[in-house]
């Protein structure tokens, strides 16, 4: 079966005109064909930056996609009921079995929170593990998340997606312990340097795709279309199991 997957770091919908437009962001998303669409940055009533809107929720209708949310930040309001949350995203063509959070914000109130979102989702019979994540820039912390996600995954039977924004670089130290066990996307079968930050200049590879060794990369492209629509330009993948 083959398996469209983008990840995207949508900078709650802002883009480099500094104008917020969800619009450019799913028109983003569809027109990658993407089976699996993995967002980080993204608002969930969060504030007024966003007009407090459910992104996730909104981009899923949008796409007619079903979706799951992990909030990296949680804010209780005195004025509302609802909590104003920013985190990680997933949005999935195939049924989502199970959805879980794990927070990985280690230094409360120090640092920005993380979070790793994780999904099991089903393509035909068979099960998938996908993360959705964000790293932090802290390296102490970033190593620790790191650690985390890899020992989550040491004995999991299952065919395993990892994607997101990893503030890190190729040949890095956490990049070289990730692909121990997983293949990066692009540096399987990418062409060129593979920047995807910042958007309208693109120098940095900081989003990622990683996919367990039972996973076939076919192709791996930046999507440069539409640079405009956030600080971030997708990275997508097609796979085969």
């Amino acid at each position: 079966m083959e398996i469209n997957v983008i990840t995207y770091n949508i900078h709650h919908g802002k883009g480099i005109d500094k104008q917020v437009d969800l619009y450019r962001i799913a028109e983003v998303i569809d027109k990658s064909d993407a089976d699996l669409v993995g967002l980080n940055e993204v608002d969930k009533h969060f504030s007024k930056r966003s007009l407090y809107e459910d992104q996730i929720s909104w981009l899923a209708n949008q796409l007619n996609m079903e979706h799951a949310f992990s909030p990296s930040i949680s804010i209780k309001s005195k004025n509302s009921t609802k909590v104003r949350q920013y985190g990680n995203a997933l949005l999935s063509r195939y049924p989502i079995v199970t959805k879980k959070s794990h927070s990985f914000n280690y230094i409360p109130g120090l640092v920005e929170g993380r979070s790793l979102l994780d999904v099991a989702i089903q393509i035909n019979k068979q099960l998938f593990q996908v993360n959705v994540t964000h790293l932090s820039l802290n390296p102490f912390l970033h190593k620790m998340q790191t650690d985390f996600i890899v020992s989550k995954h040491n004995k999991n039977p299952h065919p395993i997606i990892i994607m997101g924004d990893w503030n890190m670089r190729p040949g890095s130290r956490g990049w070289r312990k990730l692909t121990r066990s997983f293949q990066d996307a692009w540096y399987t079968e990418g062409i060129g340097a593979g920047h995807t930050y910042p958007s309208h200049r693109p120098r940095t590879r900081l989003d990622y795709i990683f996919v367990s060794q039972n996973v076939k990369v076919v192709e791996a492209k930046v999507l440069t279309n539409m640079s405009k629509a956030s600080d971030h330009l997708p990275l997508t993948a097609r796979l085969l199991y």
